[in-house]
């Protein structure tokens, strides 16, 4: 999950800003190229993944945890009115995205975890940060919004990609998922939603209650139109704050009255999990960031999850792009920080190994592809999914146009000689030291 952090002070080898880009902005290459700082005139110190295209501070944004404290019906409606949208409004290259996409193989389905008997999810799942505002990129390109987004499900369900992950503060995201579900009553029972539930601010950490927790989940089951939630996921902000056990079992509660399907966690460690799990809760998955840049499952969290029945889903797989064709050969003078996932990855390069490092690991990526006559992101996602405990990766997308793509990661599987290739670029950066968002906590990475 993308969630609230502030950027790490002082220099970084490869440094976002410790802003939010509010407009594109272009990276500026200090005297090595290893320095990457990303100017923005946002006055909002937190990472804005976490709130949408809110410009209001950290202090502000955590009332984005109101809905713990209940919404009125008349609010929810006027949110669901906002984003109604003209059903004869046609879009260019539906039909041509599904056209290749029906060439394709279907994208799998697989079993969560061993804690969640009998519920599949589909080894791609749609990300839908983007639909937070933010991420709008290039106009011609854009479908992250309105009529655009809610069709654009249609080809990714076309392709097997039944699971979608949205979140509470996700902007209008379980809102446009709920149009979805709506106008293809069809597909219920067939498509997957796996939402998240973030407490943010400590007042709410404090006043943590069953009722408020419940609340906060009947808010999400509104806006998507659904009785229950296939997945729901829980992330805590400060550990400071030592009510998330009582959390975890309050929405272990809510699975045994079938509001809740599976329950999950993001963002969290080992230590907590050990904790939550001690005390009883029943938690099916955690959702961190994991990529060929950030390699900190792979310390001690993913065995953890092996051990207790539990999986990973990694989202950041291709870090914001950065993991893909595009970037290859490309000077750091000519990357545009233009979306919010833009400027939070660049960050993570920064302490990965730096602009020149990329360049290392995306030739022996493109090698690699060429091999397998597919795509440099298509092998770093591959990367990601041949990982222990990873049964499927979160790939977020601003449009349609990746479905095939997607499809084709199942075409193909990395071989020893690929991952000792990979390996020996790996081996030449920084190797992560810390446990999952312990950096974005303050602490190592």
């Amino acid at each position: 999950m993308h969630s609230l952090h502030q950027y790490r002070t002082g220099p970084l080898p490869f440094q976002a800003s410790t802003r939010c880009p509010a407009t594109t902005k272009t990276i500026k290459a200090s005297s090595s190229d290893r320095t990457l700082v990303a100017h923005a005139s946002h006055g909002q110190t937190q990472d804005c993944n976490s709130s949408s295209s809110s410009s209001t501070s950290t202090t502000q944004s955590a009332t984005t945890t109101k809905r713990q404290l209940g919404v009125s019906a008349a609010a929810l409606t006027a949110g669901l009115a906002a984003t109604r949208v003209n059903p004869s409004y046609a879009l260019a290259g539906d039909s041509a995205a599904a056209a290749v996409a029906d060439t394709l193989p279907q994208v799998p389905h697989v079993q969560l975890a061993p804690n969640a008997a009998g519920f599949e999810v589909s080894q791609v799942i749609k990300g839908c940060w983007q639909l937070s505002g933010g991420h709008k990129g290039d106009k011609q390109t854009d479908r992250t919004g309105g009529e655009a987004a809610v069709r654009d499900f249609n080809n990714f369900v076309a392709a097997g990609i039944t699971t979608f992950d949205a979140a509470d503060h996700y902007g209008p995201a379980e809102v446009l998922i709920g149009r979805f579900l709506k106008e293809n009553p069809e597909l219920k029972g067939k498509v997957q939603v796996a939402t998240k539930y973030c407490v943010f601010s400590g007042r709410d950490m404090a006043t943590l209650s069953k009722a408020s927790v419940a609340a906060a989940v009947d808010v999400s089951r509104q806006r998507l139109g659904v009785d229950k939630i296939d997945l729901l996921q829980f992330y805590w902000q400060d550990y400071g704050y030592d009510r998330y056990v009582d959390a975890a079992l309050y929405l272990t509660e809510l699975k045994a009255a079938g509001v809740i399907g599976q329950v999950g966690v993001t963002n969290f460690d080992v230590p907590r999990l050990e904790k939550m799990i001690g005390k009883g809760a029943e938690l099916a998955s955690n959702q961190v960031q994991y990529s060929l840049l950030d390699r900190r499952p792979a310390n001690v969290m993913a065995s953890f999850c092996e051990a207790n029945g539990m999986s990973l889903l990694p989202y950041g797989v291709v870090a914001g792009g950065f993991l893909s064709d595009k970037y290859l050969n490309l000077s750091v003078r000519d990357v545009s920080v233009d979306t919010y996932s833009k400027g939070k990855y660049a960050s993570v390069l920064g302490q990965a190994g730096g602009w020149s490092w990329l360049q290392q690991l995306l030739q022996v990526l493109q090698q690699v592809a060429a091999k397998h006559g597919t795509s440099i992101s298509n092998v770093a996602s591959r990367w990601v999914l041949q990982r222990p405990a990873v049964p499927a990766i979160i790939l977020g997308a601003r449009n349609a146009s990746h479905v095939p793509d997607h499809q084709r990661l199942f075409g193909f599987e990395l071989d020893a000689d690929d991952l000792a290739a990979i390996n020996g670029v790996l081996a030449a950066g920084s190797r992560p030291k810390g446990d999952c968002y312990d950096w974005e906590r303050g602490g190592t990475f």
